[in-house]
Protein backbone atom coordinates (compact mmCIF):
# COMPACT_ATOMS: atom_id res chain seq x y z
CA UNK A 1 0.00 0.00 0.00
CA UNK A 2 1.47 3.68 -0.91
CA UNK A 3 1.12 5.38 2.36
CA UNK A 4 2.74 8.89 1.23
CA UNK A 5 -0.89 10.42 1.25
CA UNK A 6 -1.16 9.67 4.49
CA UNK A 7 -1.24 13.65 6.16
CA UNK A 8 -1.99 12.12 10.00
CA UNK A 9 -1.87 9.28 12.44
CA UNK A 10 -4.04 9.90 15.11
CA UNK A 11 -3.39 7.80 18.45
CA UNK A 12 -6.42 8.23 20.67
CA UNK A 13 -6.82 7.33 24.40
CA UNK A 14 -9.99 5.42 24.10
CA UNK A 15 -12.25 4.10 21.60
CA UNK A 16 -14.99 6.53 21.76
CA UNK A 17 -12.54 9.91 21.36
CA UNK A 18 -11.28 8.00 18.56
CA UNK A 19 -14.51 7.71 16.61
CA UNK A 20 -15.46 11.37 17.08
CA UNK A 21 -11.95 12.13 15.78
CA UNK A 22 -12.72 10.22 12.42
CA UNK A 23 -16.60 11.38 12.23
CA UNK A 24 -15.39 14.96 12.57
CA UNK A 25 -12.42 14.21 9.73
CA UNK A 26 -14.91 12.50 7.70
CA UNK A 27 -17.50 15.23 7.99
CA UNK A 28 -14.67 18.10 6.81
CA UNK A 29 -14.08 15.99 3.39
CA UNK A 30 -11.13 13.29 5.00
CA UNK A 31 -11.30 9.76 4.25
CA UNK A 32 -10.64 8.62 7.71
CA UNK A 33 -11.45 5.12 9.10
CA UNK A 34 -10.95 4.10 13.11
CA UNK A 35 -9.08 1.44 13.63
CA UNK A 36 -8.11 -0.51 16.80
CA UNK A 37 -4.66 -2.33 15.96
CA UNK A 38 -1.25 -1.09 14.56
CA UNK A 39 -2.17 -4.65 12.29
CA UNK A 40 -5.24 -3.16 11.13
CA UNK A 41 -3.34 -0.47 8.82
CA UNK A 42 -2.44 -2.98 6.23
CA UNK A 43 -6.06 -3.07 5.76
CA UNK A 44 -5.69 0.28 4.06
CA UNK A 45 -7.66 0.91 0.87
CA UNK A 46 -4.69 3.39 -0.31
CA UNK A 47 -7.63 6.42 -0.35
CA UNK A 48 -7.38 7.46 3.53
CA UNK A 49 -5.77 10.76 3.51
CA UNK A 50 -5.65 10.16 7.63
CA UNK A 51 -6.07 7.56 10.46
CA UNK A 52 -7.24 7.33 13.82
CA UNK A 53 -6.36 4.36 15.61
CA UNK A 54 -8.30 3.93 19.19
CA UNK A 55 -6.90 2.43 21.95
CA UNK A 56 -7.62 1.96 25.61
CA UNK A 57 -4.67 3.87 26.86
CA UNK A 58 -6.56 6.09 29.59
CA UNK A 59 -6.34 4.22 32.85
CA UNK A 60 -4.26 1.37 32.57
CA UNK A 61 -0.73 1.24 34.09
CA UNK A 62 1.64 3.80 32.96
CA UNK A 63 3.79 1.35 31.75
CA UNK A 64 1.14 -0.39 29.27
CA UNK A 65 0.19 2.73 27.98
CA UNK A 66 3.75 3.95 26.93
CA UNK A 67 4.64 0.55 25.29
CA UNK A 68 1.35 0.37 23.57
CA UNK A 69 1.66 3.99 21.83
CA UNK A 70 5.26 3.59 21.46
CA UNK A 71 3.97 0.39 19.27
CA UNK A 72 1.56 2.15 17.25
CA UNK A 73 3.84 5.29 16.87
CA UNK A 74 6.72 2.98 15.11
CA UNK A 75 4.15 1.93 13.37
CA UNK A 76 2.87 4.47 11.92
CA UNK A 77 6.27 6.07 10.92
CA UNK A 78 7.02 2.92 9.12
CA UNK A 79 3.96 3.98 7.19
CA UNK A 80 5.79 7.24 6.12
CA UNK A 81 2.39 8.69 7.77
CA UNK A 82 3.42 12.76 8.13
CA UNK A 83 2.56 13.62 11.49
CA UNK A 84 1.33 11.81 14.86
CA UNK A 85 -1.13 13.04 16.96
CA UNK A 86 -1.99 11.86 20.44
CA UNK A 87 -5.08 12.86 21.31
CA UNK A 88 -7.00 12.74 24.88
CA UNK A 89 -10.26 14.46 26.18
CA UNK A 90 -11.21 17.74 25.95
CA UNK A 91 -11.10 17.21 29.79
CA UNK A 92 -7.95 16.31 29.96
CA UNK A 93 -9.57 13.10 31.71
CA UNK A 94 -6.37 11.22 33.36
CA UNK A 95 -5.51 9.35 36.51
CA UNK A 96 -3.39 10.79 39.28
CA UNK A 97 -0.34 9.17 37.67
CA UNK A 98 -0.95 9.84 34.15
CA UNK A 99 -1.31 8.88 30.99
CA UNK A 100 -1.15 11.78 28.92
CA UNK A 101 2.30 13.11 30.24
CA UNK A 102 3.92 9.78 29.88
CA UNK A 103 2.54 8.79 27.19
CA UNK A 104 3.82 12.21 24.98
CA UNK A 105 6.60 11.88 26.61
CA UNK A 106 7.54 8.12 25.05
CA UNK A 107 5.90 9.20 21.61
CA UNK A 108 7.90 12.82 21.32
CA UNK A 109 11.08 10.30 22.15
CA UNK A 110 10.22 8.16 19.41
CA UNK A 111 9.50 11.49 16.61
CA UNK A 112 12.49 13.41 18.21
CA UNK A 113 10.09 16.12 18.47
CA UNK A 114 11.43 18.93 21.21
CA UNK A 115 8.86 21.12 21.42
CA UNK A 116 4.89 19.66 21.87
CA UNK A 117 1.98 21.42 22.43
CA UNK A 118 -1.28 20.57 24.55
CA UNK A 119 -4.24 21.66 23.74
CA UNK A 120 -7.74 20.08 24.63
CA UNK A 121 -9.61 22.91 23.81
CA UNK A 122 -12.94 22.86 22.25
CA UNK A 123 -14.06 26.56 21.60
CA UNK A 124 -17.12 25.71 19.94
CA UNK A 125 -18.18 23.03 22.72
CA UNK A 126 -17.58 25.37 25.75
CA UNK A 127 -14.21 23.83 26.47
CA UNK A 128 -11.49 26.66 26.54
CA UNK A 129 -8.14 27.34 28.54
CA UNK A 130 -7.22 30.61 29.62
CA UNK A 131 -4.08 31.28 31.71
CA UNK A 132 -3.51 27.72 31.37
CA UNK A 133 -7.04 27.01 33.08
CA UNK A 134 -9.58 24.62 31.74
CA UNK A 135 -12.97 26.32 31.62
CA UNK A 136 -16.55 24.48 30.81
CA UNK A 137 -18.51 26.92 30.04
CA UNK A 138 -18.01 29.71 32.86
CA UNK A 139 -16.72 27.02 35.18
CA UNK A 140 -13.86 25.66 35.80
CA UNK A 141 -13.25 22.31 35.47
CA UNK A 142 -13.05 21.19 38.98
CA UNK A 143 -16.36 23.06 39.38
CA UNK A 144 -17.81 20.80 37.09
CA UNK A 145 -19.60 17.21 38.06
CA UNK A 146 -15.87 15.79 36.72
CA UNK A 147 -14.96 16.23 39.86
CA UNK A 148 -16.57 13.18 40.99
CA UNK A 149 -15.42 11.24 37.73
CA UNK A 150 -15.74 7.41 39.26
CA UNK A 151 -12.28 6.72 37.26
CA UNK A 152 -10.47 9.96 36.58
CA UNK A 153 -11.92 12.32 39.02
CA UNK A 154 -10.22 15.47 37.79
CA UNK A 155 -9.88 18.17 41.03
CA UNK A 156 -7.67 20.85 39.73
CA UNK A 157 -8.36 22.97 36.83
CA UNK A 158 -4.60 24.02 36.53
CA UNK A 159 -3.58 22.02 33.72
CA UNK A 160 0.12 23.10 33.55
CA UNK A 161 -0.25 21.23 36.83
CA UNK A 162 -1.82 18.47 35.94
CA UNK A 163 0.26 17.77 33.07
CA UNK A 164 3.33 18.44 35.72
CA UNK A 165 2.56 16.13 37.86
CA UNK A 166 2.89 13.18 35.30
CA UNK A 167 5.51 13.91 33.42
CA UNK A 168 9.32 13.82 34.07
CA UNK A 169 10.08 16.76 31.49
CA UNK A 170 9.59 20.77 32.02
CA UNK A 171 5.92 21.72 31.51
CA UNK A 172 5.11 25.17 30.48
CA UNK A 173 2.45 27.79 29.11
CA UNK A 174 2.00 29.09 25.40
CA UNK A 175 -0.24 32.27 26.59
CA UNK A 176 -2.96 33.42 24.64
CA UNK A 177 -1.40 37.10 23.60
CA UNK A 178 1.67 35.03 22.09
CA UNK A 179 -0.40 32.79 20.32
CA UNK A 180 -2.01 35.38 18.86
CA UNK A 181 0.90 37.29 17.84
CA UNK A 182 2.30 36.67 14.82
CA UNK A 183 3.64 33.00 13.96
CA UNK A 184 7.54 34.10 14.08
CA UNK A 185 7.00 35.78 17.52
CA UNK A 186 5.09 32.12 18.93
CA UNK A 187 8.22 30.46 17.37
CA UNK A 188 10.12 32.70 19.09
CA UNK A 189 8.53 32.75 22.71
CA UNK A 190 8.49 28.38 22.56
CA UNK A 191 12.24 28.56 21.42
CA UNK A 192 13.25 30.74 24.41
CA UNK A 193 10.85 28.67 26.83
CA UNK A 194 12.78 25.13 25.12
CA UNK A 195 16.44 26.68 26.14
CA UNK A 196 15.02 26.75 29.35
CA UNK A 197 14.19 23.25 29.28
CA UNK A 198 10.72 23.59 28.80
CA UNK A 199 9.35 21.09 26.69
CA UNK A 200 5.52 20.18 27.22
CA UNK A 201 3.63 23.33 26.72
CA UNK A 202 -0.42 23.96 27.10
CA UNK A 203 -1.71 26.09 24.95
CA UNK A 204 -4.49 28.54 25.41
CA UNK A 205 -7.35 28.56 23.22
CA UNK A 206 -10.60 30.14 23.67
CA UNK A 207 -12.01 30.19 20.06
CA UNK A 208 -12.10 28.62 16.71
CA UNK A 209 -9.49 31.07 15.27
CA UNK A 210 -7.01 30.32 17.78
CA UNK A 211 -7.13 27.00 17.20
CA UNK A 212 -6.45 27.47 13.30
CA UNK A 213 -3.34 29.65 15.29
CA UNK A 214 -2.05 26.50 16.30
CA UNK A 215 -2.45 24.44 13.07
CA UNK A 216 -0.08 26.83 11.34
CA UNK A 217 2.43 26.77 14.25
CA UNK A 218 2.61 22.77 14.54
CA UNK A 219 2.27 22.25 11.24
CA UNK A 220 5.59 20.76 10.32
CA UNK A 221 5.91 19.42 13.86
CA UNK A 222 6.51 15.62 13.99
CA UNK A 223 3.99 14.92 16.93
CA UNK A 224 1.00 17.25 18.63
CA UNK A 225 -1.18 16.47 21.06
CA UNK A 226 -5.06 17.56 21.80
CA UNK A 227 -8.80 16.98 21.59
CA UNK A 228 -11.07 16.01 18.66
CA UNK A 229 -11.07 19.67 16.75
CA UNK A 230 -7.73 20.71 16.24
CA UNK A 231 -6.88 17.48 14.05
CA UNK A 232 -9.42 18.87 11.27
CA UNK A 233 -7.45 22.16 11.28
CA UNK A 234 -4.12 20.60 11.01
CA UNK A 235 -5.27 18.38 7.89
CA UNK A 236 -6.86 21.83 6.24
CA UNK A 237 -3.27 22.59 6.21
CA UNK A 238 -2.71 19.58 4.00
CA UNK A 239 -5.51 19.36 2.23
CA UNK A 240 -6.26 19.16 -1.34
CA UNK A 241 -8.87 20.16 -2.75
CA UNK A 242 -9.56 17.10 -5.26
CA UNK A 243 -9.21 14.64 -2.91
CA UNK A 244 -11.85 16.05 -0.85
CA UNK A 245 -14.71 12.89 -0.55
CA UNK A 246 -18.44 13.44 0.75
CA UNK A 247 -18.82 11.19 4.29
CA UNK A 248 -21.92 8.77 5.02
CA UNK A 249 -24.72 9.69 7.54
CA UNK A 250 -26.22 6.20 6.76
CA UNK A 251 -23.92 3.19 6.80
CA UNK A 252 -24.95 -0.55 5.67
CA UNK A 253 -26.96 -2.70 7.58
CA UNK A 254 -26.52 -4.93 9.88
CA UNK A 255 -29.55 -7.48 10.09
CA UNK A 256 -29.47 -8.90 13.68
CA UNK A 257 -30.77 -8.23 17.09
CA UNK A 258 -30.00 -4.90 19.48
CA UNK A 259 -28.43 -4.70 22.99
CA UNK A 260 -27.35 -1.50 24.73
CA UNK A 261 -24.03 -2.14 26.97
CA UNK A 262 -23.34 0.83 29.22
CA UNK A 263 -20.25 0.75 31.71
CA UNK A 264 -20.42 4.67 31.86
CA UNK A 265 -20.96 5.95 35.52
CA UNK A 266 -21.66 9.56 34.24
CA UNK A 267 -24.56 11.15 35.52
CA UNK A 268 -25.34 11.70 31.71
CA UNK A 269 -25.17 8.45 30.86
CA UNK A 270 -27.33 7.15 34.49
CA UNK A 271 -30.42 9.21 32.83
CA UNK A 272 -29.63 8.04 29.25
CA UNK A 273 -30.07 4.55 31.05
CA UNK A 274 -32.76 5.75 33.10
CA UNK A 275 -34.83 7.24 29.68
CA UNK A 276 -34.03 3.64 27.82
CA UNK A 277 -35.22 1.22 30.36
CA UNK A 278 -38.99 3.11 30.33
CA UNK A 279 -39.27 1.72 27.01
CA UNK A 280 -36.83 -1.80 27.19
CA UNK A 281 -35.58 -4.00 29.50
CA UNK A 282 -32.36 -3.72 30.81
CA UNK A 283 -30.41 -5.92 33.12
CA UNK A 284 -28.46 -3.91 36.35
CA UNK A 285 -25.87 -5.37 37.51
CA UNK A 286 -24.95 -5.78 41.04
CA UNK A 287 -21.54 -5.94 40.95
CA UNK A 288 -20.88 -6.44 44.63
CA UNK A 289 -22.85 -10.00 44.25
CA UNK A 290 -21.39 -10.71 40.81
CA UNK A 291 -18.06 -10.58 42.67
CA UNK A 292 -18.55 -14.23 43.98
CA UNK A 293 -20.91 -15.20 41.26
CA UNK A 294 -19.52 -17.59 38.84
CA UNK A 295 -22.54 -17.65 36.94
CA UNK A 296 -23.14 -13.88 36.51
CA UNK A 297 -22.63 -14.17 32.74
CA UNK A 298 -24.86 -17.43 32.30
CA UNK A 299 -27.76 -15.48 34.27
CA UNK A 300 -27.37 -12.38 32.04
CA UNK A 301 -27.35 -14.09 28.69
CA UNK A 302 -30.25 -16.11 29.82
CA UNK A 303 -32.65 -13.26 30.87
CA UNK A 304 -31.04 -11.42 27.54
CA UNK A 305 -31.96 -14.34 25.16
CA UNK A 306 -35.74 -14.50 26.46
CA UNK A 307 -35.70 -10.92 25.59
CA UNK A 308 -34.17 -9.62 22.54
CA UNK A 309 -35.72 -11.52 19.49
CA UNK A 310 -38.95 -9.26 20.89
CA UNK A 311 -36.83 -5.84 21.25
CA UNK A 312 -33.35 -4.13 22.33
CA UNK A 313 -32.43 -4.90 25.63
CA UNK A 314 -29.97 -3.15 27.60
CA UNK A 315 -27.32 -4.80 29.87
CA UNK A 316 -25.27 -2.38 32.38
CA UNK A 317 -22.59 -1.50 34.94
CA UNK A 318 -23.64 2.67 35.49
CA UNK A 319 -24.67 3.29 38.15
CA UNK A 320 -25.44 6.87 40.21
CA UNK A 321 -21.72 8.29 41.62
CA UNK A 322 -23.39 7.30 45.66
CA UNK A 323 -23.15 3.45 44.40
CA UNK A 324 -20.29 3.49 42.51
CA UNK A 325 -18.62 5.26 46.01
CA UNK A 326 -19.60 2.64 47.82
CA UNK A 327 -18.83 -0.45 45.42
CA UNK A 328 -15.47 0.77 45.28
CA UNK A 329 -15.07 1.14 49.24
CA UNK A 330 -15.57 -2.31 49.51
CA UNK A 331 -14.10 -3.89 46.40
CA UNK A 332 -11.46 -1.08 45.45
CA UNK A 333 -12.03 1.03 42.10
CA UNK A 334 -9.22 -1.34 39.96
CA UNK A 335 -10.98 -4.48 41.26
CA UNK A 336 -14.70 -2.68 40.53
CA UNK A 337 -13.65 -1.63 36.96
CA UNK A 338 -12.05 -4.60 35.82
CA UNK A 339 -15.13 -6.86 37.50
CA UNK A 340 -17.13 -4.50 34.92
CA UNK A 341 -15.73 -4.94 31.77
CA UNK A 342 -14.86 -8.14 32.04
CA UNK A 343 -18.32 -9.05 32.82
CA UNK A 344 -19.42 -6.66 29.75
CA UNK A 345 -17.40 -7.96 27.16
CA UNK A 346 -18.35 -11.73 28.01
CA UNK A 347 -21.96 -10.97 28.13
CA UNK A 348 -21.52 -8.47 24.94
CA UNK A 349 -19.47 -11.53 22.28
CA UNK A 350 -22.18 -14.79 23.60
CA UNK A 351 -25.15 -11.58 22.87
CA UNK A 352 -22.73 -11.49 19.12
CA UNK A 353 -22.91 -15.62 19.24
CA UNK A 354 -26.95 -15.23 19.48
CA UNK A 355 -27.30 -13.01 16.83
CA UNK A 356 -27.04 -9.48 17.98
CA UNK A 357 -25.96 -7.19 15.36
CA UNK A 358 -26.12 -3.72 16.70
CA UNK A 359 -24.62 -2.95 19.97
CA UNK A 360 -25.01 0.79 21.38
CA UNK A 361 -22.16 0.89 24.04
CA UNK A 362 -21.92 3.50 26.34
CA UNK A 363 -18.44 4.68 27.71
CA UNK A 364 -14.57 4.47 26.19
CA UNK A 365 -13.37 1.84 27.88
CA UNK A 366 -16.72 -0.36 27.78
CA UNK A 367 -16.46 0.45 23.58
CA UNK A 368 -12.80 -0.62 23.53
CA UNK A 369 -13.69 -3.63 25.58
CA UNK A 370 -16.58 -4.82 23.19
CA UNK A 371 -15.40 -4.18 20.13
CA UNK A 372 -11.99 -6.24 21.17
CA UNK A 373 -13.47 -9.54 22.62
CA UNK A 374 -15.85 -8.94 18.71
CA UNK A 375 -12.41 -9.43 17.34
CA UNK A 376 -13.39 -5.96 15.39
CA UNK A 377 -10.01 -4.18 14.19
CA UNK A 378 -11.38 -1.89 11.80
CA UNK A 379 -14.45 -0.08 10.88
CA UNK A 380 -15.57 2.63 8.65
CA UNK A 381 -17.31 6.02 10.62
CA UNK A 382 -20.17 8.15 9.82
CA UNK A 383 -20.08 11.56 9.51
CA UNK A 384 -20.18 13.45 12.22
CA UNK A 385 -23.98 14.89 13.37
CA UNK A 386 -26.61 13.43 16.17
CA UNK A 387 -24.72 10.57 17.07
CA UNK A 388 -21.88 12.88 18.05
CA UNK A 389 -19.72 10.13 16.01
CA UNK A 390 -19.96 7.04 17.29
CA UNK A 391 -21.93 5.60 14.34
CA UNK A 392 -19.87 3.23 12.88
CA UNK A 393 -19.98 -0.42 10.99
CA UNK A 394 -17.88 -3.56 10.08
CA UNK A 395 -18.44 -5.19 6.98
CA UNK A 396 -17.98 -8.30 5.43
CA UNK A 397 -19.81 -11.51 5.50
CA UNK A 398 -21.31 -10.50 8.91
CA UNK A 399 -21.65 -7.32 9.13
CA UNK A 400 -22.10 -5.12 13.08
CA UNK A 401 -23.06 -1.93 13.16
CA UNK A 402 -22.56 0.40 16.63
CA UNK A 403 -22.76 3.28 18.03
CA UNK A 404 -20.44 4.17 20.74
CA UNK A 405 -21.20 7.27 23.25
CA UNK A 406 -18.64 8.65 25.14
CA UNK A 407 -20.10 9.10 28.78
CA UNK A 408 -20.41 12.81 29.26
CA UNK A 409 -22.48 12.92 25.95
CA UNK A 410 -25.79 12.90 24.09
CA UNK A 411 -29.22 13.96 24.71
CA UNK A 412 -31.51 11.94 27.40
CA UNK A 413 -33.24 10.65 24.23
CA UNK A 414 -30.06 9.38 22.74
CA UNK A 415 -30.41 5.68 22.34
CA UNK A 416 -33.88 6.89 20.56
CA UNK A 417 -32.23 8.41 18.05
CA UNK A 418 -29.31 5.43 17.51
CA UNK A 419 -32.24 2.98 17.45
CA UNK A 420 -33.87 4.89 14.64
CA UNK A 421 -30.73 5.64 12.44
CA UNK A 422 -29.99 1.89 12.76
CA UNK A 423 -33.22 0.84 11.43
CA UNK A 424 -32.97 3.18 8.42
CA UNK A 425 -29.95 1.40 7.71
CA UNK A 426 -31.32 -1.92 7.69
CA UNK A 427 -34.02 -0.61 5.44
CA UNK A 428 -32.23 1.13 3.16
CA UNK A 429 -31.81 -0.15 -0.34
CA UNK A 430 -27.98 -0.49 -0.84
Amino acid sequence: MDNEHIGLGVIADDLTGGAKVASLLESSGVRCPLLTSETALDTLSGNERAVVIGRRLLAVPAEDAIADASRIGKTLLKKNVRQIYYKYSALFSSTSRGNIGPVAEALMSLTGTKVVLFCPARPEHNATVYQGRLFLGQNMLHETPRRYDPVTPMTNSNLVEVLQSQSRVKVGLLPLEMLRADLDTARRYLAEQNASDVTFFIVDAIDANDLGRIAKLVENVGLTTGSDDLPVELMRQQLDPSRISEGKSLLAPAPGYTALISGSCTPKSVRQLDYFERRYPVFRIDLQKGANHAELSDEIVEWATKRVTNSPVGIATSATADVVKQVQSTMGRETASSLAERTLGRVAKRLHEFGVRKFLVAGGETSGKVLDVLGVDRVDVAVHDELLGGYCHVGGDDPIAFVLKAGSTGDVDFYETALARLQEADTEVH
